[in-house]
């Protein structure tokens, strides 16, 4: 087997160990025999909250388990066929094996990346808010640009994309946007990009064309599943009703249809200005929900809530990546070390390098705290 090959194939090998790993090859089986004997059981649907999370965590385990068998099979079935071109002197179907280790290679690699999203709400769909901070217009410009670099990414992913809020720029672009992003791991993908985004670059909005520097942070969290509790009495929080605006402060609606809910234990404002009041109360409470959840998430996992208690303002000394565009072209992530010279394309939407870095620190860093438990 040539040198190409046999590197494609270890790599490939190198996935599927950890694929194991992460599923717990040896016991799966034995699990999935449990979940079946559990969901035949008549009682079980009487309590439909415990039915669906058997039904994910059995659907879940099965999905890797394929995944697994896949790649392990179409693995094994192109070094047979590498082997016996090689035998028979058949070059063209050597090349045709090779191509398709290739292809199974980049297929096992994002699977090997899936397979490290269980966490609690990985899976669930997540909001995320962007809001402009130091640097006035040009913050709000750049709050636009970030806002569009997500929507591209997600839309690649093929997530579906719902703003529930906006508010725009005096002079340009918005001062803070609201999205709800659903699809499978939407979550677990984006949770690492909580922090503030820096961009250097010559201002559009600088007759005298000069360099600045603008900063807009991200806030993402989870969306809380409906079987989970989230109790918020009526005396924590205050609601209000207002005009909602657009761009210039022109009038979308005559009434005060937009919500904005204040939980006073905590102070967290959640907003959202669509076209029914109803329809607002319930996102905003729903956000609200969410937000509280994900508190509760940084409780139990020391790691991320030493990275919220440290992002601070939207400003110097807080981002965890910096967009240069002048005077030369660099994305670097300051967490990772992971860097590109295509601005472009990140601001496209290609984001996945940046947030999978990240995903395999974090990993790595829970399994070395975990270890150190043990000690």
């Amino acid at each position: 087997m040539r040198a190409e090959a046999q590197n494609l194939v270890e790599s490939i090998r190198k996935s599927l160990k950890l694929l194991w790993q992460r599923m717990d090859g040896e016991t799966a089986k034995h699990r999935l025999e449990e979940f079946n004997a559990i969901i035949e059981d008549p009682e079980l649907w009487g309590d439909p909250a415990r039915a669906q999370k058997l039904m994910r965590e059995r659907q879940s385990l099965l999905d890797a388990v394929s995944n697994y068998d896949s790649i392990d099979r179409d693995l094994n079935d192109n070094i047979e066929l590498i082997e016996l071109g090689e035998a028979e002197g058949d070059d063209e179907v050597v090349r045709e094996a090779e191509s398709a280790l290739r292809s199974l290679k980049e297929s096992a690699a994002e699977k090997e990346l899936e397979a490290l999203l269980d966490g609690e709400a990985d899976g669930n769909d997540t909001f995320l808010e962007i809001n402009a901070g130091a640097g006035g217009t040009e913050s709000c410009d750049w709050a636009s640009m970030l806002a569009r670099m997500y929507v591209r990414w997600a839309e690649k992913k093929g997530y579906t994309v719902e703003m529930i809020a906006e508010t725009p720029g005096e002079e340009a672009g918005i001062r803070s946007v609201a999205y709800r992003i659903s699809g499978h791991n939407a979550y677990g993908w984006l949770k690492s990009e909580s922090g503030v985004h820096r961009l250097v670059r010559i201002s559009p909005y600088d007759s005298a064309a000069r360099r600045h520097t603008s900063f807009s942070s991200v806030w993402v969290y989870p969306v809380v599943d409906e079987n989970i509790e989230i109790d918020i009495p009526d005396r924590d929080i205050r609601i209000d009703t207002y005009r909602s605006s657009g761009a210039g402060g022109q009038h979308v609606n005559t009434t005060d249809s937009a919500v904005r809910i204040t939980h006073l234990p905590t102070n967290i404002v959640v907003t959202s200005s669509m076209k029914s009041q109803h329809q607002n109360r319930e996102a905003a409470m729903n956000a609200l929900r969410a937000r509280l959840y994900q508190l509760e998430l940084d409780k139990r996992n020391a790691a991320i809530n030493a990275a919220h208690e440290n992002k601070g303002d939207a400003g110097w000394g807080n981002q965890i990546r910096s967009y240069v565009l002048q005077p030369y072209q660099m994305v670097k992530d300051l967490r990772t070390g992971v860097e590109t010279s295509d601005t472009q394309g990140v601001l496209d939407g290609d984001l996945d390098q940046f947030m999978a870095a990240t995903l395999a620190m974090d990993v790595a860093g829970k399994s070395r705290a975990e270890a150190n438990a043990e000690v």
